[in-house]
């Protein structure tokens, strides 16, 4: 194929889209150079401005759509263009499902070197206030003091003053609002250049019954008496709080929650609803964003285990609450599950005990060392459910879980990359990937979610 020189491409120039990235950029190709477009739409005819050039692609924006796709639509949200949080909300739903799946095909192809059956994107069922997890950076301005909170501008650290957000449950606007303003009346500085008290504020919202926890993540290792009387307005003045936590995080890092968090008002969690039973959603714990297309996850892998299997011996690894777990109880022999944060089991453990599971097993223990006790003592389970972190899998936990799995490994990841390279590993082991079900969990982002079904042997 013909190549071009970087040198030789214009700053300016005209080009057809033809395909979506993983991370949601436009493709454009000149004799064989690529030229990554950020909101273009496949299908698009766009002038754009080339920034940095690498040797074998560029980054553009574009500086006019000449032709619009037909999949290019009017974003819902009038920050779209400016927050960065949803970067494919000027693409109609449905191309957005079938960009997806697209995706994960071309990822597959890349990286694993083949492309297994996969299906059909399942869709979530809201595309609009589905987050039920907020983290909103908090920032104060130079002069004035008052107190901001929102997104980053993509590629930038300047933070966008968020009022609306149309993909988060309305009633988060009200209480982010709230906070702002109480916070300058009870005293409480915006976090700015490594001073200043508030940080973060993140919220854990119920779609089962309405309710909120809410996490001061503060720049200190003390409660001041600032932040006490912030936490007794939003508990007090606004509804359906469950409780208000502070979470300490001095770090210069980019992770939002640091390693202690202290209740200062009722509850420390928020309930949930999945597969008809109730689970405890803590300040740390992990869970899903949008509640209902995990449902659909959940309900899904249990009906594929029903059909396919009697009674199994379940592995759930990597548990979090053990809501995998929990879910897959009543059509298992038995489950056992292995979460190495201690808040996530201690939540899991109040769920058996409430909805009297007797067939679980927990355990609060790193993954890894916990494979290797089980493979000592001659365990095995006919299906292991992994969901890992987005970085996926280790060698040594893939190694593990082949060694303890007799028939499946149900895979459910978040990225289709570390998928793609993990499945690769355990194909190299012998396994086969029967199929790959790809969910929505993100509307208007690149992100899916997938459930990759592999057979042992």
């Amino acid at each position: 194929m013909q190549t071009i020189n970087k040198k030789d491409i214009p700053q300016e120039l005209t080009v057809e889209v033809e395909k979506l990235s993983n991370l949601g950029y436009g493709i454009a190709k000149i004799d064989g150079y690529v030229i990554f477009i950020e909101g273009a739409c496949p299908g698009d005819t766009v002038k754009i401005r080339i920034g940095k050039k690498n040797k074998n692609y560029a980054n553009a924006k574009v500086l006019e759509v000449i032709k619009p796709s037909k999949a290019r639509i009017e974003p819902f949200c009038p920050m779209q263009k400016i927050c960065g949080a949803c970067q494919l909300q000027f693409i109609d739903y449905n191309a957005q499902l079938k960009l997806k799946k697209e995706i994960v095909e071309d990822t597959m192809r890349n990286i694993l070197g083949e492309i297994p059956e996969i299906r059909d994107v399942i869709p979530s069922p809201k595309i609009k206030e589905y987050r039920h997890k907020i983290q909103y950076p908090v920032s104060e301005t130079k002069d004035s003091k008052r107190i901001i909170a929102g997104y980053y501008k993509s590629g930038t650290h300047e933070l966008v003053n968020i009022k609306y957000c149309p993909i988060q449950p309305a009633y988060c606007d009200k209480i982010i609002e709230f906070i702002k303003e109480k916070a300058k009346e009870c005293g409480v500085t915006g976090y700015r250049e490594n001073s200043g008290e508030l940080r973060h504020i993140v919220i854990r919202t119920s779609e089962y019954n309405k309710k909120s926890l809410i996490v001061l993540v503060i720049n200190s290792d003390k409660i001041t008496e600032n932040i006490k009387s912030l936490a007794g307005r939003i508990y007090r003045e606004l509804e359906n709080i469950s409780g208000v936590a502070v979470n300490f995080n001095k770090k210069n890092t980019n992770v939002i929650l640091g390693d202690k968090t202290k209740i200062l008002e009722g509850e420390g969690f928020i309930e949930e609803k999945l597969c008809d039973k109730i689970f405890k959603v803590g300040a740390k714990t992990f869970f899903q964003v949008n509640p209902q297309s995990a449902d659909n996850i959940f309900r899904y892998v249990k009906e594929y285990i029903s059909q396919n299997f009697s009674k199994p011996k379940i592995l759930d690894a990597y548990a979090g609450i053990t809501a995998f777990g929990i879910c897959l109880s009543d059509i298992a022999e038995k489950v056992v599950s292995v979460e190495e944060v201690k808040e996530s089991v201690e939540l899991a453990q109040e769920v058996v005990k409430e909805n009297q599971i007797r067939n679980i097993e927990l355990n609060n223990m790193d993954a890894g060392r916990f494979f290797e006790e089980e493979l000592k003592s001659g365990e095995s389970f006919d299906i292991t459910i992994l969901d890992p972190p987005r970085k996926g899998c280790t060698k040594e936990s893939l190694d593990y879980a082949y060694n303890l799995t007799k028939k499946q490994i149900i895979y459910v990841s978040c990225n289709p990359a570390t998928l793609a390279r993990d499945l690769k590993y355990l194909k190299e082991k012998g396994c086969k990937i029967e199929y790959i079900q790809p969910f929505d969990m993100f509307p208007h982002t690149y992100h899916i979610e997938n459930a990759a079904i592999i057979n042992i042997n």
